[in-house]
């Protein structure tokens, strides 16, 4: 089972190939969604300071049954907090709220605050200093990895000509259509895992009729074609649902693309429209 399978980080520590994210997904509910995806066997589970859903996620994995040092957990400090006490500060707050003593990777949301996301300003100095909180935490054994998300080339060589411990990974969008392979190649030479969110683009790639052949072809859904394309080029996958029906489906990827087909899905034309989702500053809106 995918679920079972894992990668390497470069500190060593091992990360499951699938894991289930929890965007969107409401703090009242989502500890119910946690706990049906460990229960099909999943073992990462992502959420976010900005998601407002730590506890209820804390809460599922608490839950399910399963012991804690089984479950991968990774969450993310909030886009705004760009200083080493507001970190700090943060770090702690996430422990509190997900109600664990450590977390298995901890990442930076973005470069720079959501409102000026894709601005001049990179917030190099205070991604410096939330990184040098993180180092501590890090080094304090509160958290296992540490990472970033959203960070393009320039990000990224700021922590690696800076900081003294180097990203383990970088969590990106990155699905068919929208494959940045420039970033993710620099990503990977330097030693770092990607992980890839919205591998569904968000449910709006669903209908493309190209994808829709090759998987019929395959017999499987569209959604599992996406899936299994981002963990053939290395990525971790974490395509979000709150619905036990598609995660035990978004598991069952006992295939493998062709190296022809791969060529053909690197091609397919990008997504403009991300519906709903499209106000959201990664998929190209401005909040």
């Amino acid at each position: 089972m995918i679920t079972q399978e894992t990668l390497t980080l470069a500190n060593g520590v091992s990360i499951p190939r699938l894991g289930l994210g929890t965007w969107m997904i409401e703090d009242g509910i989502v500890a119910e969604a946690v706990k049906a995806a460990i229960g099909l066997g999943y073992r990462h589970i992502d959420t976010a300071q900005a998601y407002g859903n730590e506890h209820g996620v804390g809460e599922g994995i608490r839950q399910s049954g399963v012991a804690r040092e089984d479950i991968f957990l990774q969450t993310k400090l909030a886009a705004e907090v760009k200083d080493y006490e507001g970190a700090k500060a943060a770090i702690e707050g996430s422990l509190k709220t997900l109600g664990v003593d450590y977390v298995d990777l901890f990442i930076i949301h973005s470069p720079q605050p959501w409102r000026q996301f894709a601005g001049g300003d990179r917030f190099f100095e205070g991604n410096l200093a939330a990184w040098k909180a993180m180092e501590e935490a890090y080094e304090a054994g509160k958290l296992r990895a540490i990472g970033v998300s959203n960070f393009q080339k320039e990000d990224l060589a700021n922590l690696l000509a800076n900081a003294r411990i180097k990203p383990m990974v970088n969590q990106i969008l990155a699905h068919i259509s929208n494959t940045p392979f420039e970033l993710i190649d620099y990503t990977t030479g330097n030693g770092i895992l990607v992980e890839a969110y919205s591998p569904i683009a968000h449910g709006k790639i669903l209908d493309n009729p190209v994808i829709a052949a090759m998987a019929k072809k395959y017999g499987v859904s569209v959604a599992q074609v996406c899936i299994r394309y981002v963990l053939q080029l290395g990525m971790v996958a974490l395509p979000k649902t709150k619905t036990p029906a598609h995660m035990k489906t978004n598991a069952e990827l006992n295939f493998e693309i062709s190296g022809e087909d791969m060529e053909t899905l690197k091609t397919i034309e990008p997504i403009k429209d991300y519906g709903d989702a499209s106000m959201f500053p990664v998929y190209g809106g401005k909040l």
